[in-house]
């Protein structure tokens, strides 16, 4: 399998609902628990990509760019944006669905780093 292939099979989405209890005292999604909804996003993506044990060592500038309000459906998209020999790089999108209308909008964008181990939780080729 190509790298290009490997990408594309390991692009993962996956949808929630936000709820009241994820949100704020301004009724939008807390952004801890966007954050945290996307580092798993993240690191499933990056499994899926390596097959091998991921730990995240970064988040590079998550960008709120629009508010999340209670009562909407969420989808986070990730995809690996780039591969190094024992880290890869991790692009997560959320996007904005109206649960009864077909606006869509990217709300949240931010970029996560893995690095493979193994056993002994020493960096390892992901790659091989």
């Amino acid at each position: 399998m190509t790298t290009q292939e490997r990408i594309e099979r390991s692009t993962t989405s996956i949808f929630k609902a936000v709820f009241p209890n994820t949100t704020n005292h301004y009724d939008t999604l807390f952004g801890g628990t966007a954050m945290q909804l996307m580092d798993e996003t993240a690191f499933i993506t990056a499994t899926r990509f390596s097959r091998e044990r991921m730990v995240t060592v970064s988040s590079e500038r998550i960008d709120f760019s629009k508010p999340i309000p209670a009562g909407t459906i969420v989808e986070l998209v990730g995809k690996v944006e780039k591969i190094g020999t024992t880290s890869l790089t991790v692009r997560v999108e959320i996007f904005v669905e109206q649960m009864y209308s077909e606006d869509r909008i990217r709300a949240v964008s931010g970029a996560f780093t893995f690095v493979a181990i193994d056993e002994d939780k020493n960096p390892m080729k992901i790659l091989k």
